[in-house]
């Protein structure tokens, strides 16, 4: 089934049209996007680590991780890709490790990132990936964080990223992955000098979806904005209560019997 997954993600990369990750954070959630139409399901470092009780930025767990990504794969039929950050740790090995167990646990993909670490840090995590599967395929979605933090570069930002993407290409990588890019002329660029898939990130000042397609964009992710549209509701409804107004609660919501549904063992 594995197998499968790993060649249903790689077409949809290859399909000629957007292909449009929804971040998931839980099993639940992972769920809800496939019955929805999702072809394939992302998680976000961000939400994950969130849902589990933990800050993001590299403070979430491994053992936590393959935890969430196992409850994850058991419920869902679509291919899953995890954002594994930096790969918790600065060994190459170690990171190695992790991804081989995440491919073990169903993921077909991975997300990992450079930060604010020396790019040569990420190829040899990503070589370091190849060297632990053992062959077994995995579609590495390598992320420059150049624009998202804003790094000091020499050259122009998209010049700095297009230098670590094609060092992380030739490191093992299929995908690459730049948060934080908006401007439709550094994007065309990007995409006409690199070639793996250029996955972006949903915020504001993104062009419109048709013109990120014919520029070259192949994969558009949305990051913590379903965790955070989902729990700004919850809160409010919550505040409410607390008011002694039961009308949020009371309203339009997810159906019991069809939630259950989703998750059900026969399903």
């Amino acid at each position: 089934m594995r197998a499968l997954h790993h060649q249903q993600f790689l077409k949809l990369h290859q399909a000629g049209s957007l292909l449009l990750l929804p971040n998931a954070w839980d099993a639940a959630s992972a769920r809800i996007f496939e019955a929805s139409g999702a072809p394939a399901v992302a998680t976000s470092s961000a939400s994950l680590a969130w849902a589990c009780g933990y800050a993001d930025g590299g403070a979430l767990p491994p053992e936590e991780l393959l935890h969430a990504v196992g409850n994850i794969t058991r419920v869902l039929k679509a291919p899953l890709t995890v954002d594994m950050e930096d790969g918790y740790s600065a060994d190459p090995d170690e990171v190695g490790r992790l991804a081989a167990a995440l491919a073990a646990k169903g993921a077909v993909g991975i997300n990992i990132e450079d930060g604010s670490d020396a790019p040569e840090l990420l190829a040899g995590k990503i070589g370091a990936i190849r060297a632990a599967l053992k062959g077994t395929p995995l579609f590495i979605n390598a992320r420059t964080d150049v624009y998202l933090r804003r790094l000091k570069v020499q050259g122009s930002p998209a010049q700095a990223s297009i230098e670590r993407l094609k060092l992380y290409q030739a490191a093992g990588a299929d995908g690459a992955f730049v948060p934080g890019l908006t401007a439709l002329p550094e994007v065309e660029e990007i995409c006409t000098a690199v070639k793996m898939p250029l996955n972006l990130m949903a915020m504001p000042g993104l062009p419109p979806m048709a013109a990120l397609q014919a520029a070259g964009v192949q994969r558009l992710s949305v990051g913590p904005a379903p965790f955070q549209v989902a729990y700004e509701h919850a809160k409010t409804s919550v505040e409410a209560l607390l008011k002694q107004d039961l009308a949020p609660l009371l309203g339009p919501k997810l159906d019991y019997s069809a939630m259950n549904t989703l998750l059900s063992a026969d399903r």
